[in-house]
């Protein structure tokens, strides 16, 4: 996955639009234009704070179905995803929750975004609404079959989750790239607003073997900085909500504040490769 390409920069920092509930949603409030308008603000105050892309999702849906989602969510989804390209010129991506990968990617292809994230790409996983096995092979298939070049960033033991058996991070990371086929990965923590800690990121950048790692939760101001010395980007939500919390619309003000951090924190990585880079150099004698 060619990060520059897509992002215009190597360490993009991704925003996240919740959708308030969809038709056929347990709390599906009756307006698709307020759902609409919600989502409008929050990818603008997105944008203007500085976010290299964006990746929508039905967040607010919850209970979620563990499959294949209700065909208004796609269509809703797929109006609001055209309308949010139109407003901000910025890469999209779509997560349909809980794991309806083939949807999210029939919605990408169709209005042409850049990328979706998947939940569950391999393995199996039990979750809340049940156990979620991967299907990477359908997946794959199906993006071959639509002529697309969506690229799939797949989570690694995704959070609100526990793994059936035990595998460890290495050989995850390894084969929801080398046998999902993976553009990229994300590491989470535990649940939404829960950061994955620093050792693991470095163990999952080393079994990427240069495949992007992105961090999936609990990042914001203060923790960014230090999970940046690992991670390839970042996909923020929570910590740019209104006083942080996760019902309130995104704060331009604290979207700004994380992307410097973010920033600062990437420049100060790439100073002290420079650094060692000079001072490994041996001068003739």
């Amino acid at each position: 996955m060619d990060l520059e390409q897509i992002f215009k920069t190597p360490n993009p920092i991704i925003g996240v639009v919740h959708l308030l509930p969809l038709p056929s949603s347990a709390r599906w409030g009756g307006s698709l234009k307020a759902v609409m308008d919600r989502a409008q603000m929050e990818a603008t105050a997105l944008a203007a704070g500085g976010v290299d892309g964006i990746i929508v999702e039905n967040f607010f849906d919850a209970p979620f179905v563990k499959d294949e989602v209700d065909p208004a969510v796609v269509s809703a989804m797929t109006l609001i995803v055209q309308r949010l390209m139109n407003l901000v010129m910025l890469p999209v991506g779509i997560n349909v929750l809980r794991n309806d990968a083939k949807s999210a990617l029939a919605i990408a292809s169709c209005v042409e975004a850049q990328f979706i994230r998947v939940n569950v790409l391999t393995g199996v996983m039990a979750t809340d609404g049940g156990l979620i096995e991967g299907n990477a092979h359908q997946l794959m298939r199906y993006r071959r079959e639509l002529g697309s070049n969506v690229q799939i960033l797949a989570d690694v033991l995704v959070k609100h989750a526990r793994p059936l058996g035990s595998p460890n991070l290495t050989t995850a990371v390894q084969e929801t790239i080398e046998r999902g086929l993976a553009d990229g990965v994300i590491l989470s923590g535990w649940a939404t607003g829960s950061p994955p800690n620093l050792e693991d990121l470095e163990l999952a950048v080393a079994a990427a073997k240069g495949t992007p790692v992105f961090i999936g939760s609990g990042a914001d101001c203060d923790n960014i900085g230090k999970l940046m010395q690992a991670a390839d980007g970042a996909i923020v939500a929570s910590s740019l909500k209104r006083h942080g919390r996760i019902t309130e619309p995104i704060d331009p003000i604290r979207v700004s504040q994380f992307v410097e951090a973010a920033r600062e924190s990437v420049n100060s990585k790439e100073e002290e490769v420079e650094t060692q880079t000079v001072s490994s150099v041996k001068l003739p004698s």
